[in-house]
C-alpha cells in the first residue's frame, strides 16, 4: 500500500514548526505505524535530509514513550498505544496526520518529541512510602481483600504516555494524577502519608500548568491501558479529605 504522511517537523521549542508531507511506497500492512516511520527515515537519511525525530523505546505497549497524535487521535484510531498499531488499521493512498501532544505543559523538544518531565515532577511531590527497616516480610502476610488489590493493580497499569492529556481540550491530567494516587491510597503501605501525597501531587500538577477536568470522559476513551475515570472521583476524594482533616 502507498501512504502520504503529513507530518509535524519543527527544529527545537524556540523554531516555528510546521507541516511537511512525505509520501511512502510499498508499505507492508504488517508493519507497526513506528516501523513505517522507520522505513521513511531511512529514504530521509539516504537523500540526505532530516529524519523525523519521534520517541520510541520498548515498543511492546509498556513503556508509554511513543506519544503520537494520528489524525487527531492520541496513539491513533485504536485505543492502543501507537507502536502497537499496525498500518492495517489505515487505507491505501490515505493521507495521515502526524502531531506531537498538543498541551503547554508538554513543550516540543523536536518534530514529535515532547517533554513530559512534569509527570515525573508530579510523581516526585508524591514522595516515597514510611517503610520499616528490618526484614522484609512476605507478600501474603498482609490481608489485602482481593477487590482492593485489583482496583490497585489497575490503576498502577497506567504507564503515564499522556494520552489523557492529548485527549483532553483543557490538557488535563486529573487522570494520570488520580491514578497515582489511587495506587497507594487503596494499599495499606501508601496510608502514612495518604494525605499530603494526595495535597502535593495536586498542587504539583496545577503549577506544571494542567487544565481543570470538565467530565467529559475523553481521557478514559483515549487511554491505551483503560485506566478508569472513578480514579478522578478518588483523587477529588483523598484531595478534599486532606484539606478539611
Amino acid at each position: 500500500m502507498k501512504i502520504s504522511l503529513k507530518v509535524w517537523r519543527q527544529k527545537n521549542s524556540e523554531s516555528k514548526g510546521a507541516f511537511k508531507t512525505y509520501p511512502v511506497d510499498d508499505v507492508s500492512e504488517d508493519m507497526s505505524f513506528l516501523e513505517m516511520i522507520d522505513v521513511l527515515n531511512e529514504s530521509l537519511v539516504k537523500k540526505g535530509e532530516e529524519p523525523i525525530a519521534f520517541d520510541h523505546d520498548c515498543r511492546e505497549g509498556i513503556c508509554g514513550m511513543c506519544s503520537l497524535y494520528i489524525n487527531g487521535r492520541p496513539h491513533g484510531p485504536l485505543q492502543t498505544t501507537t507502536c502497537q498499531l499496525h498500518m492495517r488499521s489505515f487505507t491505501d493512498g490515505e493521507m495521515i496526520t502526524v502531531e506531537p501532544w498538543r498541551a503547554n505543559p508538554f513543550p516540543v523538544i523536536k518534530d514529535l518529541v515532547v517533554d513530559r518531565s512534569a509527570f515525573d515532577r508530579i510523581q516526585q511531590a508524591g514522595g516515597y512510602i514510611s517503610v520499616n527497616t528490618g526484614g522484609v516480610p512476605d507478600a501474603n502476610e498482609i490481608p489485602i481483600p482481593k477487590r482492593i488489590a485489583d482496583e490497585a493493580f489497575d490503576s498502577a497499569t497506567c504507564i503515564g504516555c499522556g494520552a489523557c492529556v492529548a485527549a483532553c481540550k483543557n490538557s488535563s491530567a486529573v487522570l494520570f494524577v488520580g491514578a497515582m494516587i489511587s495506587k497507594l491510597a487503596l494499599l495499606p503501605q501508601g496510608q502514612v502519608e495518604r494525605k499530603a501525597r494526595a495535597e502535593k501531587m495536586v498542587e504539583q500538577m496545577d503549577e506544571e500548568g494542567f487544565g481543570s477536568c470538565t467530565n467529559t470522559k475523553a481521557c478514559e476513551a483515549e487511554c491505551p491501558k483503560d485506566i478508569k475515570v472513578t480514579n478522578i472521583a478518588r483523587l477529588n476524594r483523598e484531595f478534599f479529605s486532606a484539606k478539611v482533616s
